[in-house]
C-alpha cells in the first residue's frame, strides 16, 4: 500500500505541504470495503471541493475570455469541457491512476483506466490543492491543464456534445428532431457494445460504444459529418 507521492507530485507539477490531503485524494471509496481503517475516508469530500473550485475558475474564465457570448453560450461550453472526457485526459497525462487506492474488485475491472474514477480523481487533488494552498493557487493549476481546452472547445470532437448539435441543427433546418434506435447489442453483460442508428428524415448515421449514451454520440457524430453540419455552431 505505500506510494511514491514524490513521484506523483513530480507529476502533478505541485508539492503538497499536507501529505495526507494528497494520500485522501487518491482514495477511492471501494477502497473502505476491504481496508476498515478508511472504512469512513474517501475523496468524495475533496471532489465535492475541487469540483467548485473548477467551476468557479471556468466560469470566471469563459466571462472575462468571451465578452460577446450569452449566458447560454457560456453554459454550453462550460459543460463541454469541466466533462468527464476532458478530466479524465488530465489524469491519465499524469498518471494518476496508477497511484489510486482501489479495492481488488475494481482494480481487476480495469478502475485505473475508468474515466469516471480519473475525472473524480482529478478533481479530487484540485481540492486538495486548494486546502493545501489558496484558491489563487488552485486556480493557476486549474487553468494550466484546462485552459487549452477550453480556447479550442470547437476543435475537439472528444468533448464535443454531437447529439445536441445535431438536435440544434435538424431542428432549425427540418423543424424536426432526431430518433436513436438500438440496432443490436453484443458482448457479455459487463462488457456490452451497443449499436445505435439515428434518423432525420431519410438521412441516417451509426455508431458504437460501451453503453446507449456514448452508441448515439458517435452515431449523431457520424450524421453531422454527412450533413455538413459546423460544429462551431453549437457555440
Amino acid at each position: 500500500m505505500k506510494r511514491n507521492y514524490l513521484e506523483l507530485e513530480g507529476n502533478l507539477g505541485y508539492s503538497f505541504n499536507n501529505k495526507e490531503l494528497l494520500k485522501n485524494s487518491l482514495i477511492h471509496r471501494s477502497f473502505g470495503n476491504e481496508h476498515w481503517r478508511y472504512k469512513k475516508i474517501s475523496n468524495e469530500r475533496l471532489e465535492l471541493l475541487g469540483d467548485a473550485v473548477l467551476d468557479l475558475v471556468v466560469t470566471e474564465y469563459l466571462y472575462k475570455s468571451h465578452e460577446s457570448s450569452t449566458e447560454g453560450d457560456l453554459a454550453k461550453i462550460k459543460s463541454m469541457v469541466v466533462s468527464e472526457p476532458v478530466l479524465a485526459s488530465i489524469s491519465k497525462k499524469m498518471d494518476v491512476g496508477k497511484y489510486l487506492l482501489l479495492s481488488k474488485g475494481e482494480e481487476m475491472t480495469g478502475g485505473r483506466e475508468r474515466s469516471s474514477i480519473l475525472g473524480d480523481a482529478f478533481e479530487a487533488i484540485l481540492g486538495a490543492i486548494y486546502l493545501d494552498s489558496d484558491f489563487e493557487t488552485a486556480k493557476k493549476y486549474a487553468l494550466s491543464h484546462i485552459q487549452d481546452s477550453i480556447d479550442h472547445v470547437d476543435k475537439n470532437e472528444d468533448i464535443l456534445d454531437f447529439k445536441t448539435i445535431l438536435q440544434e441543427y435538424s431542428q432549425r433546418e427540418y423543424k424536426i428532431i432526431p430518433s436513436y434506435e438500438v440496432i443490436r447489442e453484443t458482448g457479455p453483460d459487463h462488457q456490452k457494445i451497443f449499436e445505435i442508428e439515428v434518423k432525420i428524415g431519410d438521412r441516417t448515421g451509426r455508431g458504437t460504444g460501451k453503453n446507449k449514451k456514448s452508441a448515439e454520440q458517435s452515431a449523431a457524430k457520424e450524421l453531422c459529418k454527412k450533413l455538413g453540419v459546423k460544429t462551431h455552431e453549437a457555440l
